[in-house]
């Protein structure tokens, strides 16, 4: 075993595939629930979006944590998963009406609103089922955020939210309605956001929106901030557990929550990606012109963030203890932005070698497709090898 991964098992396996290091994930959950445990009325949702393997879920569901799901897909593998349903929250811009349908069927904690037509649309389909929607509004709160432009969606340009000087208006066309009942407002900026001062920034923008909404006697019974705390990619063996304690703290201090007040959270990359490890092997070395590829067999179809954000992860030759070389590190798919990692020093590789792309719980199996007629990669967790 070189570090923590059990090379000689992981030989046999078929790559490319996932490995899940389940003792950091529970550590993970532990210090969550250790640092939430210190406030008062503060609830944990996963955001099922960054990684849906039924076995992780599973995980994470007997920690105790709830669940955000932003399609009916997630919302059904939440319930396989033993998640209670009166955790669940469940947000995204364009809810279908059998994604509506099945949210209202399953009895969910909550519907978060983007937009007047939504609203309008879960008014009429909870009309039709005889039923009561339990619905907050997603407030575009229009705070930028210290992350990559494809990730950040708190600015007005941003197409996620009901704008603020909306919220007043919708909230009373809520009121009005029989079948759904206004609980809270939602709030979310961003993804791998590591500046606390972002989240403070947050807190300071909803505080303004509570005062207005108590000189309108307008009651708030939750407030859901979002997630979007980061890890950190560079060093995962030295930090592989994201600064929890910051985080809650920050919110503890800045945001101004009324007596009774529920707080919420939707944390998903902080919570799976560090436990994640893309592994695969090197099919070729080849001598370039002016440098030296290493050719794996895993591509941007196993693991679309480098190609799509220029996302950095660190790659470790966990099968060679040699002298360091340097690197480009590429896919086989038919395409320029097949690259995991330029000049990457590893050590000296061979051919056969398995390489292993950190910090790639988060946003990697998820997103892995069947592009040039690949396989999607399998998951395993510490258990299963």
């Amino acid at each position: 075993m070189k570090g923590h991964f059990p090379i000689e098992r992981m030989q046999s396996v078929e790559t490319p595939f996932y490995y899940y290091d389940t003792e950091l994930l529970r550590k993970t959950l532990r210090s969550i629930n250790d640092e939430v445990s210190k406030h008062d009325n503060f609830m944990v949702h996963y955001a099922i979006k960054a990684n849906a393997n039924p076995k992780i879920l599973n995980i994470i569901c007997q920690a105790g944590l709830g669940a955000d799901c932003v399609s009916g897909g997630e919302i059904q593998a939440c319930i396989n998963a033993g998640f209670s349903p009166r955790k669940i929250v469940y947000a995204g811009v364009g809810k279908s009406d059998w994604e509506i349908r099945l949210a209202l069927q399953k009895n969910i904690l909550c519907l978060n609103v983007e937009s007047l037509a939504e609203l309008e649309v879960i008014e009429e389909i909870a009309a039709e089922m005889g039923c009561t929607a339990r619905i907050a509004l997603r407030i575009n709160p229009d705070v930028g955020a210290h992350t990559h432009a494809k990730i950040t969606t708190g600015l007005a340009e941003n197409k996620f939210g009901i704008a603020m000087e909306d919220m007043e208006s919708i909230i009373e066309r809520a009121s009005e309605m029989e079948h759904v009942v206004f609980t809270g407002l939602h709030f979310h900026i961003g993804s791998q956001i590591l500046n606390m001062g972002d989240f403070a920034a947050l807190c300071n923008r909803i505080n303004n929106l509570q005062n207005f909404l108590d000189r309108r006697r307008v009651k708030v019974e939750n407030i859901n901030v979002g997630g979007g705390l980061g890890i950190d990619y560079t060093h995962p063996n030295r930090v592989p557990i994201p600064d929890f304690k910051g985080y809650f703290d920050t919110y503890a201090r800045f945001l101004h929550l009324r007596p009774g007040q529920k707080l919420h959270f939707e944390l998903g990359r902080a919570v799976v990606a560090q436990c994640g490890t893309l592994i695969t092997r090197t099919l070729y070395v080849k001598q370039g012109t002016a440098k030296q590829f290493v050719i794996v067999d895993a591509g941007m179809s196993d693991l679309i963030r480098p190609a799509l954000y220029q996302a950095y992860h660190k790659i470790e030759n966990i099968s060679s203890d040699k002298a360091m070389m340097t690197y480009d590190v590429v896919g086989p798919i038919c395409e320029s932005s097949d690259v995991f990692g330029k000049a990457v020093d590893l050590n000296l590789t061979r051919r056969g070698d398995l390489i292993a792309i950190r910090s790639a719980g988060a946003y990697g199996e998820i997103m892995a497709s069947h592009y040039n007629c690949r396989k999607i990669p399998q998951g395993y967790i510490t258990e299963d090898l």
